[in-house]
């Protein structure tokens, strides 16, 4: 069935041009991505959210069979709102060798290669297969790979290497640190300024959180554990946003804060957790209680995206590091999907076009000369699949 052909650049033109802003739908880009694939004779398989409004997307080239090798990319980008851009975002404007658009890089030039190539893989009668992924809200704690995932081995086939196309400049990377985020409630109890007595201020036990937090951050870096292949090598931690109060002269009922942390590999994200949570149990909470009203601190999980560990030696590290040229693997500090694949039991590697610093900025760029890499890169993978080892 002879479909429509599109260039890598071509195909990331009409990527860019749906706004996928994880806060909106992405289904007019699955479908797109759906017709696209049928018209060369390929059938998708969608995994919707609950409300039926974004989709993942699972598509096969070759034997349905097993050992097959997934290729997946997120269709979701940050927000555009606030940032000043020379060129509008949802179109991709080519200058001086560069590729301008919200997603060129994170990661929808990925993704349009791997689509680009899709009659390549057809053409080269593809002996393994080759598993096509298209995500949602990966910006927003890699939430909507998760149901598509829980269906490999059962109503979709169990892939053996999946490749997370994150910006790693066409390097394999075999490791990156989680990402957990919380937000931290902190109820106290509201009156007026002058009577301090009579209530008890959310936003002081807030700061003493935060101040903790801080200290903590301290300690991971000072104390480890340490992880050179990382930069930075320790566990890192953040504290995003913290909101209370509603005026000069009201004692504040209501404090929120958001933080995050994001551990090495070799760190125990469920300890550091209950490390906190023990502090404000046993060193906070106790001196807002036992005056007025009823204080409570509470702490909800956010974010809870587990790092990848691949080890040098797996299948995925040697068949990318062999496709790329590549005599070693790295580490980035980034959150990716890559964590999930690699908890299903997949030997999962990030590779990518692109850099990370050009992420989520105004005027997103991606180089020419990146495309056109990943794209020699995914014809490799294509002529190892119509003839693997």
């Amino acid at each position: 069935m002879a479909g429509p052909i599109y260039t890598p650049t071509e195909m990331l033109a009409k990527l860019v041009s749906f706004d996928t802003v994880s806060a909106k739908s992405n289904l007019a880009l699955i479908q797109f991505v759906g017709d696209y694939l049928q018209a060369h004779g390929i059938e998708s398989t969608l995994v919707h959210n609950e409300d039926q409004t974004k989709a993942n997307l699972f598509a096969t080239v070759g034997p349905g069979d097993a050992d097959g090798i997934v290729l997946s990319g997120h269709s979701d980008v940050v927000p555009v709102d606030g940032q000043t851009w020379s060129t509008d975002p949802f179109v991709v404007t080519r200058r001086d060798g560069r590729l301008y658009g919200r997603g060129t890089t994170d990661m929808k030039g990925f993704v349009a290669v791997v689509l680009a190539a899709v009659p390549t893989f057809i053409r080269a009668r593809v002996k393994r297969p080759i598993h096509i992924v298209v995500s949602y809200d990966e910006e927003v704690g890699c939430l909507g790979i998760r149901p598509l995932l829980a269906k490999l081995g059962r109503s979709l086939p169990q892939p053996a290497i999946a490749i997370i196309g994150e910006p790693t400049e066409m390097r394999p990377v075999s490791a990156n640190k989680g990402v957990f985020g919380f937000e931290t409630t902190v109820t106290g109890v509201a009156a007026h300024s002058s009577a301090p007595e009579l209530g008890v201020n959310a936003i002081v036990y807030g700061a003493q959180i935060v101040g903790y937090l801080h200290e903590m951050a301290q300690k991971w870096r000072s104390e480890g554990p340490q992880d050179d292949r990382f930069d930075p090598p320790f566990t890192s931690s953040n504290i995003g946003l913290i909101d209370g109060g509603n005026a000069l002269n009201i004692i504040p009922e209501h404090c929120t804060v958001r933080w995050e942390f994001r551990p090495i590999p070799a760190a125990d994200p469920a300890a550091m957790q209950a490390e906190v949570e023990r502090h404000i149990a046993e060193k906070i909470l106790p001196n807002m209680q036992g005056g007025p009203g009823d204080p409570a601190i509470v702490t909800s999980a956010k974010a809870s995206v587990p790092g990848l560990s691949t080890p040098e030696d797996a299948p995925a590290v040697r068949l990318v590091s062999r496709l790329t040229g590549a005599n070693r693997s790295y580490a980035v500090s980034y959150g990716a999907e890559a964590g999930l694949f690699s908890e299903r039991e997949i030997s999962t590697v990030i590779c990518g076009p692109g850099s990370i610093a050009q992420a989520h900025q105004p005027d997103e760029w991606l180089a020419e000369e990146q495309l056109a890499l990943c794209a020699s890169f995914i014809d490799r993978l294509a002529a190892w699949a119509a003839n693997p080892d």
